[in-house]
């Protein structure tokens, strides 16, 4: 069994701490404090680790590269917020994390999804990030296209916020796995806030493995679903983002889904 440790720390003072082997938890009976921040130490790394440290955020597994990961609470100090009301607030508050079990780990699976990501590199994967992101606000951070939000028919506050690229035509996403995976199926679910949005009509997605493939978008706020030939990548690229000729200058990303299983699972 893996020992877990998970704390709650503000700068060097630990405020709570709970280890245990393979699960923990910790109850907090107070209000965070800007610069307060949860770390996960595990006993051996690499791991691949559920975590779930607000009510209103959904579990995600995550791969922690290192031992120690820290979670930095978000605060909403922006206009818009890409959380529900009450995230991370109130006096009442309940966080664990378990270590995967080895089952969890061989099926087929969305292997985007981390409703944990920060706009920083944490060491937790996966992990999204862009070279453009709209006026440096929450709402419109790379990150949000892993969240497993799907709302799209807006934009800004949750449950609307989406990759947003400040009108660059060279706008690029990256999305880091950590680890290698093997990958047979993307989904992309464009921001549909039409006509307002925009849309891009052809997306070339680069992988790690130096291989690429152009992916052709329709106009719809459906889901669009495409099989790729299967690799085995650690990162992949969405690049050379061709937009629509119309009239509005606004296309975003609300979700990016890349379908596959580890690259040690059969």
């Amino acid at each position: 069994m893996t020992e877990i440790t998970l704390q709650l720390r503000h700068e060097d003072q630990t405020l709570k701490t709970a280890t245990s082997e393979a699960r923990t938890y910790l109850a907090y009976h107070k209000q965070y404090a800007l610069g307060d921040y949860y770390q996960v130490r595990v006993g051996k790394a690499p791991a691949y680790v559920w975590v779930q440290l607000d009510a209103s955020v959904a579990p995600s597994l995550v791969y922690l590269k290192q031992a120690t990961w820290d979670f930095r609470i978000p605060f909403n100090l922006q206009k818009e917020w890409p959380y529900p009301d009450g995230t991370f607030l109130g006096t009442n508050h309940y966080a664990w994390v378990r270590v995967a079990n080895e089952d969890e780990l061989t099926v087929s699976r969305n292997l985007a999804l981390n409703t944990y990501d920060q706009h920083e590199a944490s060491g937790a994967y996966p992990h999204a990030s862009a070279n453009a992101e709209t006026r440096d606000e929450l709402v419109f951070y790379a990150k949000n296209v892993i969240d497993g939000v799907i709302a799209n028919e807006k934009h800004g506050s949750y449950p609307f916020q989406s990759w947003g690229i400040a009108e660059r035509p060279d706008a690029e996403l990256t999305l880091d796995f950590g680890r290698e995976v093997s990958v047979n199926r993307l989904v992309l679910i464009l921001r549909a806030d039409y006509p307002h949005d925009s849309y891009w009509q052809e997306v070339t997605v680069e992988f790690s493995d130096g291989s690429s493939e152009k992916l052709e978008l329709k106009k719809t706020a459906a889901p669009q679903q495409f099989n790729i030939t299967p690799r085995k990548v650690t990162w992949l690229k969405l690049t050379h983002l061709v937009k629509d000729q119309d009239s509005s200058t606004f296309p975003a990303l609300t979700e990016l889904e890349a379908w596959g299983k580890e690259a040690f699972a059969k």
